[in-house]
């Protein structure tokens, strides 16, 4: 066994931990592509947020700044998560939303950093789009703050 997994599976058992982190890769969705379809249609940023749930770097994303109106999609699939009306500047430095769009999202627990968060995934084709807290605006108290890689803006007609 290699020094790290064993590492690895100590640390988890010590401390409760799953030891395993699924990733959007290898759960069972709507729209599935193989590895190489998915790194074919993806940039390498793109694919390690998306399919191996990894973050993008703090206000480096574009749609920080975007409040057109609109809708924005999942890069993956294209399926409609958020609108343009749920969005707020939550100081994060990743676009947040207080609100998903209904049927647009699904959710899990992400016990990766000695914590429990709620990961959030584009309920159609399993892409990580990021976490949600409960230190949002009302009405709903949720701040989803979102990889902006993982979205397509559409502006409103």
């Amino acid at each position: 066994m290699q020094r790290r997994a064993f590492i690895l599976s100590v640390l988890s058992g010590s401390f409760g931990l799953s030891g395993y982190r699924a990733t959007a890769a290898e759960d069972a969705f709507e729209i599935t592509r193989t590895e190489a379809e998915w790194r074919a249609m993806l940039t390498e940023l793109e694919y390690l947020v998306m399919r191996e749930e990894e973050t993008e770097r703090k206000f480096s994303s574009p749609l920080n700044k975007v409040y057109d109106p609109g809708t924005y999609h999942c890069r993956g699939c294209d399926l409609a998560l958020y609108a343009s009306e749920h969005k707020y500047d939550s100081e994060t430095g990743w676009p947040s939303w207080w609100q998903a769009m209904p049927d647009a999202i699904g959710t899990k627990p992400d016990r990766s950093w000695f914590i429990t968060r709620t990961e959030c995934h584009c309920r159609r084709c399993g892409s990580h789009l990021g976490h949600i807290f409960d230190d949002g605006p009302e009405p709903t108290g949720e701040r989803h703050c979102i990889n902006g890689v993982s979205l397509v803006f559409r502006p409103a007609a």
